[in-house]
């Protein structure tokens, strides 16, 4: 599995450790909807890398497992993003925001993010990951634990 394997070639390069993973997760598509559902997961963790070096370091692993450029949102062999890096806010420097723009409105990423880490804190909007997931919208955003 792609997202496995991408795992794997993070914590493997010897700069970063795992420390939790969630579930896997099948999730529809958000924004561009014709293209199959996606596999989904959250990991944490422990780097020697700044935000600019891990997102160089991710963009690498993406490349070598395949990814090219496509429609925005559009179908993708892996998609590695950051999240959050402990409390640090960065507003879209050289192509990074962090926390993700849009991590408190997808529930491909609040679901996962639960299983490991329900009362972590959003740094800008100073609300829990729990909070979060269970002020969406129920009506949107399927998703189905992955076996």
């Amino acid at each position: 599995m792609n997202c496995q394997n991408g795992i794997a070639a993070l914590t493997t390069s010897g700069k970063s450790v795992l420390h939790a993973q969630s579930q896997f997760y099948k999730t529809e598509p958000v924004d561009y909807k014709d293209q199959d559902w996606f596999i989904n997961a959250v990991v944490k963790i422990g780097t020697s890398s700044d935000p600019f070096q891990l997102l160089n370091e991710l963009k690498s692993i993406e490349g070598e497992a395949g990814r090219t450029k496509t429609i925005r949102f559009g179908p993708r062999i892996l998609d590695l993003d950051i999240l959050l890096y402990d409390d640090v806010v960065i507003d879209n420097i050289s192509g990074l925001s962090v926390p993700h723009a849009r991590m408190h409105q997808r529930r491909f990423v609040l679901r996962p993010m639960c299983d490991i880490a329900p009362e972590l804190v959003h740094p800008v909007l100073k609300k829990d990951m729990q909070y979060l997931l269970n002020h969406l919208d129920d009506n949107e955003q399927k998703i189905i634990q992955f076996k």
